[in-house]
């Protein structure tokens, strides 16, 4: 069975937060210093069905073959773990990376992130690689 890894773990840290609701072009001015600007954050579930999972080593080259030359301005890496309820209603947890990128302006940022969630559910056999965007206020 293939698993929509990651998901169970964006749901829990998402349920404890309060959403407020911003108009489109009504964002807060960011404070002096930073710009307004986009990050991703992708949710890598690393269980293979009931084959071992992706080990760090095979993350790591996937990040360094798939994410890197997409976005090589930089990216953060988190060790995550989460849950979700298979199927036939049995909770499976499993390890996940989460990867946080802040995106540049204009291009084709979201082709290039479609792009990398393609490449591993493909190359790791997943259903799905979750992925949350929000406008940030980012300083470098």
């Amino acid at each position: 069975m293939r698993r929509a890894g990651g998901i169970g773990l964006a749901t829990l840290l998402l349920a404890g937060c309060a959403s407020v609701h911003v108009e489109p072009g009504a964002e807060a001015a960011c404070p002096a210093g930073q710009e307004h600007l986009r990050t991703a954050q992708l949710f890598f579930g690393r269980h293979i069905g009931d084959k071992p999972g992706v080990s760090d080593a095979d993350f790591a080259r996937f990040v360094d073959a798939e994410i890197t030359p997409r976005f090589p301005d930089g990216l953060t890496v988190l060790d995550g773990g989460g849950q979700w309820r298979g199927a036939d209603s049995q909770l499976i947890r499993e390890s996940a990376k989460v990867v946080l990128i802040v995106l540049p302006k204009g291009g084709d940022a979201p082709k290039r992130i479609e792009a990398v969630r393609a490449a591993y559910k493909k190359q790791f056999s997943q259903e799905a690689v979750l992925l949350i965007t929000q406008a940030a206020c980012v300083s470098f």
